[in-house]
């Protein structure tokens, strides 16, 4: 249980934390190089290996979070195939109750995501989780992903916040050793990011199986 007395700000990752990340694994590791391989006449084999490439390039960079970056990269309409499978879109259990308690409770409640804003503003409008939030961050106005070095410190120009009572919940374990690192003292990882893959193996963060099981009391 998180020491919530101890606690005025919390930062919620949102995919693979707040949302199934099932919903991403699915369209990076699947739709992406099936599309390309239509796109570009190649076999489904070849494209899934030309792609996998492609990101292991920019992995953990802004790069590799970034639509723009993509669609250039690969010559698809990366926003329109996401369009495509919105209802794999899905809140994990109990977020909404969660984020109601933290909310009642004063605290401040912010979605701090490496989610291109164009991806950002299509899973708020698909789950309707937008209004929980004092502030919804992309990584991308601060030219940073958030496990590179000054990220942390960056995000203080646009949300000031004491990272001593600041808990952050996120699935990435490189996300939460750099925001360790830049002072934050609560950090949650989550045990299973995407619901149709098994747990996760158990790091040096304690980590969330079910957000009902740190629920905060309102007394």
């Amino acid at each position: 249980m998180p020491p919530w007395s101890q606690i005025d700000t919390v930062m919620f990752d949102m995919d693979g934390t707040l949302l199934d990340l099932h919903f991403d694994n699915y369209f990076w590791l699947h739709l992406v190089p099936q599309h390309f391989s239509e796109r570009h006449g190649v076999s489904e084999e070849a494209a899934r290996e030309h792609v996998k490439l492609k990101y292991s390039q920019v992995h953990g960079t802004l790069d590799w979070y970034c639509i723009d970056y993509w669609q250039e990269e690969l010559k698809l309409d990366i926003p329109q195939i996401k369009h495509s499978i919105t209802d794999k879109i899905l809140v994990r259990p109990n977020v909404e109750r969660l984020l109601e308690t933290l909310l009642a409770l004063d605290k401040r409640v912010l979605l701090i995501t490496n989610a291109h804003p164009i991806s950002l503003d299509l899973k708020m409008r698909h789950t309707g989780i937008a209004d929980y939030f004092h502030q919804r961050i992309s990584s991308h106005s601060l030219q940073l992903a958030k496990e590179n070095h000054g990220f942390w410190a960056s995000l203080q120009s646009l949300e000031p916040y004491n990272p001593q009572r600041t808990a952050l919940f996120d699935d990435n374990l490189q996300v939460l050793r750099q925001a360790q690192r830049e002072g934050i003292a609560h950090l949650w990882a989550i045990k299973q990011p995407d619901s149709k893959l098994p747990p996760v193996a158990a790091a040096e963060f304690p980590q969330v199986e079910d957000f009902d099981h740190i629920m905060p009391s309102k007394l």
